[in-house]
This record gives C-alpha cells, sequence and structure tokens, in this order.
C-alpha cells in the first residue's frame, strides 16, 4: 500500500512536479501519440528489424505496448531510484539483442546509438506534435524546455545526451537528416498491418473496427507527408486531421482525471500519494 507523504517530502523524481513532462505526461492523448510513433520508427529498416526479430510483435504487441507505456509512465512519476533501475534494465537487454541485415548478412547490436536516437527522437516528436495539435496548450518555449528535459530519458535508454536533439529545431534538423535512411520495408507493412488490425477474439472485432482502427488511423493521419508517401497510403488534408485530433483531445480529457488515472499501473496515483496533491499533473496542461 503506497502511503502519502507530508507535500514535498517524498522522492520527486528524475523529472519532477515543476517540469514539462510532469505535465503532458498525464495528458490522455499520450496514448495516440505512443501510435504515431510506433509508426514512425517502423521507417528505419535497422530498428524495426531489430524488435520484429526479437520479439514475436504480432503475439505479444499489446504485451510491448503497455510495458512501454509503463516505462515512460515509471520514468516520469516514479522516484529516481525506480527510474534509474527502469533504465538500467533496458540498456542491459539493449545489450544482449542482435538482428541481421536480411541483404548483407551483416549482424548488428539493437542498442547501436543511431537507433537508440532514432527511436527516442520518433517518440519526443510524436508526443510533442499529437498534443500541441491535438489543442494541448504548450508555448514554443515549454516545448523546447521538454526536448530538453527528454536529454535524461536519452541516457537511461544507453545515449549520450550531448549527441540528442533538446530543442524543435535540433529535432527537425535531425530527421532532416535521417530522411534518406527511411524506407517502408516489409517490416514497417508487418507493423502497419497489425496496428490497423491487432489480433484479438472473435467477439471484439466489431469494437476493434469501431474504435482502435480510428485510434490508429488518426495516430497515422497525424504523422508527417514523408511518411504517407513511404507508407503509400494517403491522409486526410492536414486541416481535417487537426480538426479530428481537437475533437479525439476534447473527448477523452472530458473523461475526469482521476478516472484515466485509476487504470493500472496508477504512476500519477503514486506520486500524487507520495508527494502531496501540489504534484498532480495540471488539468489544462503548462501553459496555464
Amino acid at each position: 500500500m503506497t502511503v502519502a507523504t507530508p507535500s514535498g517530502t517524498g522522492d520527486p523524481g528524475l523529472f519532477t512536479p515543476d517540469s514539462v513532462t510532469w505535465q503532458m505526461h498525464g495528458d490522455p492523448m499520450m496514448w495516440i501519440a505512443g501510435v504515431r510513433a510506433l509508426y514512425l520508427q517502423a521507417l528505419h529498416p535497422r530498428a524495426v528489424r531489430g524488435v520484429l526479430q526479437n520479439s514475436d510483435f504480432r503475439r505479444d504487441a499489446w504485451g510491448r505496448l503497455l510495458r512501454t507505456a509503463d516505462f515512460v509512465g515509471t520514468i516520469t512519476y516514479g522516484t529516481a531510484e525506480t527510474a534509474e533501475r527502469a533504465g538500467a534494465r533496458v540498456r542491459k537487454i539493449h545489450s544482449m539483442l542482435r538482428a541481421t541485415d536480411p541483404d548483407t548478412g551483416e549482424r548488428y547490436g539493437v542498442g547501436e546509438p543511431a537507433l537508440l536516437l532514432w527511436v527516442h527522437c520518433a517518440e519526443i516528436d510524436s508526443y510533442l506534435h499529437v498534443l500541441r495539435r491535438s489543442g494541448y496548450p504548450l508555448t514554443d518555449a515549454q516545448a523546447d524546455r521538454y526536448a530538453a528535459e527528454h536529454l535524461v530519458s536519452a541516457r537511461l535508454v544507453g545515449l549520450d545526451p550531448a549527441t540528442v536533439p533538446a530543442s524543435r529545431a535540433e529535432l527537425a534538423a535531425y530527421f532532416e537528416k535521417v530522411r534518406p535512411e527511411l524506407s517502408a520495408g516489409p517490416e514497417a507493412r508487418t507493423v502497419d498491418d497489425f496496428l490497423l488490425r491487432p489480433p484479438t477474439h472473435p467477439l471484439l472485432v466489431p469494437a476493434r473496427e469501431l474504435l482502435w482502427r480510428r485510434v490508429a488511423e488518426l495516430a497515422y493521419a497525424s504523422l508527417p507527408p514523408y511518411a504517407h508517401e513511404l507508407y503509400g497510403r494517403p491522409a486526410p488534408a492536414p486541416a481535417v486531421v487537426t480538426r479530428r485530433l481537437r475533437a479525439t483531445g476534447a473527448v477523452l480529457r472530458a473523461i475526469p482525471a482521476r478516472v484515466r488515472w485509476a487504470l493500472p499501473p496508477k504512476h500519477i496515483l503514486r506520486a500524487m500519494a507520495r508527494l502531496g496533491p501540489h504534484a498532480r499533473p495540471a488539468p489544462l496542461g503548462p501553459a496555464r
């Protein structure tokens, strides 16, 4: 059982309630942003190959998604010790895994800095893009601060923070540089197919088509134009996508935060119990 501590006496963790990250990661649109990140990450052949060759993605994709969300929640809202332990586990796993290039036969580690950097940047870009475009109130300065804060998460997964983009401008420059390496190969098609039609119980197929498919299609639509070109599937006009993101954000944010945060593993509620009510993420975002 978690016991509340007097305000300010608990371990605030690596980000602390004063960070942009603490506020942003409490927003429900993070789930759609996470799916966008998967679409984007799959466009790097070496990175996505490392995932598919080292896990039964189609059988355990839900587990993988939940483990990723749990890692983000742990390093955001957990104590410094639990965040460091989570990072150490990820680094250990990366150090043991290898993938094979089917064209050249090359064996390489999935923990190569270039691959970790791609995964990191795809996540940070997706979180910023989806939340801001869906109406989350974040200034340009706060968005830059968010990117800079995540030099911490980059370090936790094994990157040298000095090599990681720390602003929107640096992120844009990075994506421009890496674009020639991207393609929608067989592995990316596998991820795309899963995200549109994830395995589920036959009785839940109608719900998948009604709810999940809309989530996946919205996440896909929010990708940059070059990603749509690589996948070969068109997306609605940008203005239409923005309206849909804002409408979805309004619906999800109308669900009481306590209800959303009560879903396992309850990272935010545990942090509030540890630190006091001041640790509650701001409902309308840090710009307020």
